[in-house]
């Protein structure tokens, strides 16, 4: 496309955002549903167009009689136009885990893609769609809680407002398109309206019971524009355990291109 053509395409895009928008805050969109994905939607737009960034992160695995096991990881994520993120998480410490790798290719349709490379025996598992409900490393965060989370892999539903530790929050129930082989019957979202910064998830397991509670917080601003989000706290209500995240040294347009995310070189990652 031209620059002028992307130049107009933008406003078009602003104007019909701007639309949304007002729709949202006056109460004009007709039903629930079209309100969900209304909010959904502002809140993926409002990140759209950070490149690439690398983070560490500190994940702390705690079971129910609160013994705590620590890993780090480094993190790097690719902005893919027009489709999901690719990131790669490389883990550091403890000893035993050093040099795990793993890779996702995030889809806005159809399965992501994962792979996980295990230094112990010296090879690169891909992640079958079918087990994506299953635990990542041992966390209370699954495969497809790692996987960015694409709007169009949901169907909305807008159930009103409330006020989550003194901000007030739209309140969201999202249902996976994949009823096949997701963990989850739906999840209840807490964003706030002035920034849709995501505050609390609550995942359902298949059984329609209370399975997870996830809470972010501790939000940075970057590039005048992208907020990321110092704290990650998953709780599993029906084990007792927990996994903490805790990100720092976020950096981003760091020059990260696809050939840095690559499946056949997992093994060879640093």
């Amino acid at each position: 496309m031209t620059s002028y053509g992307r130049f107009f395409s933008h406003i078009l895009f602003a104007l019909v955002l701007f639309g949304q928008m007002l729709s949202i805050s006056s109460g004009y969109c007709k039903t629930a549903e079209e309100k969900g994905l209304q909010i959904a939607r502002e809140a993926d737009w409002r990140d759209d167009g950070f490149g690439n960034y690398t983070a560490e992160m500190t994940m702390t695995l705690k079971n129910k009689q609160g013994k705590e096991s620590k890993r780090s990881i480094r993190t790097k994520t690719l902005e893919v136009p027009g489709d999901g993120d690719k990131s790669l998480s490389i883990f550091d410490t403890p000893k035993d885990v050093r040099g795990t790798a793993f890779l996702t290719f995030s889809h806005k349709v159809g399965d992501d893609e994962q792979w996980l490379y295990l230094p112990a025996l010296k090879r690169v598992k891909r992640i079958n769609s079918k087990n994506k409900s299953g635990s990542f490393m041992g966390s209370e965060f699954a495969y497809e809680d790692i996987a960015s989370q694409e709007v169009e892999k949901y169907t909305y539903k807008y159930t009103g407002k409330d006020e989550y530790h003194g901000q007030l929050c739209f309140v969201v129930e999202s249902y996976p398109v994949d009823k096949k082989y997701s963990g989850y019957t739906k999840r209840v979202s807490w964003l706030d309206t002035k920034e849709y910064r995501l505050q609390k998830i609550e995942f359902y397991d298949r059984k329609k019971s209370l399975l997870k509670t996830l809470t972010v917080g501790d939000y940075q601003l970057y590039l005048e524009k992208f907020w990321r989000p110092d704290t990650m706290s998953m709780v599993n209500h029906q084990t007792g355990k927990s996994t903490v995240l805790n990100w720092t040294d976020y950096t981003f347009q760091t020059g990260l291109t696809d050939k840095d995310f690559n499946s056949t070189s997992l093994k060879r990652v640093r």
